[in-house]
């Protein structure tokens, strides 16, 4: 059974450096403002043209539920950098994570209209580093882009 997610885990791969203003423009819309910051978008025409506007910097994927949990678990944070309690994600309206993990994979919640959420998460480098080109598109051995194995890299990141 192939469940079609409708959601994309959009990373930031490439710093600020020489960076175009347009990009960095086109990057902070999708709240990616420093290298390794992860967000999770709801799958629209418009963001797809985004992502490929800044494929050079970014890579994608369509994520999955379990991840989504992860992400939410680990990583997700609220004001002051603090962690986010069960309480935070009752009074969202989800009961736990992975509920919200759910709601977010599958498009039907945003970060950015979660508040006290942060609309990212900050993500380290992969653990034993990317195994491709981090210069070069997917389809050309590299990590940017649309990218089918970023989910194992970002499990590598939490």
């Amino acid at each position: 059974m192939i469940l079609m997610s409708k959601a994309y885990l959009v990373v930031r791969i490439k710093g600020q450096a020489d960076c175009p203003y347009w990009a960095t423009t086109t990057m902070t819309l999708l709240k990616l403002d420093k290298k390794y910051r992860a967000t999770i978008l709801p799958i629209k025409d418009n963001t797809l043209g985004m992502l490929r506007k800044v494929q050079h910097y970014v890579s994608w994927t369509e994520i999955d539920a379990s991840l989504a949990q992860e992400l939410v678990e680990k990583k997700a944070r609220k004001g002051g950098y603090q962690k986010v309690t069960d309480d935070d994600l009752k009074e969202l309206g989800f009961a736990n994570a992975s509920e919200l993990g759910t709601a977010l994979a599958d498009g039907k919640a945003t970060l950015s209209k979660l508040s006290p959420l942060k609309p990212w998460f900050a993500l380290a480098p992969p653990v034993h580093g990317f195994k491709r080109s981090t210069k070069k598109l997917y389809g050309q051995k590299g990590v940017l882009g649309a990218n089918k194995e970023l989910g194992t890299i970002v499990r590598r990141m939490i």
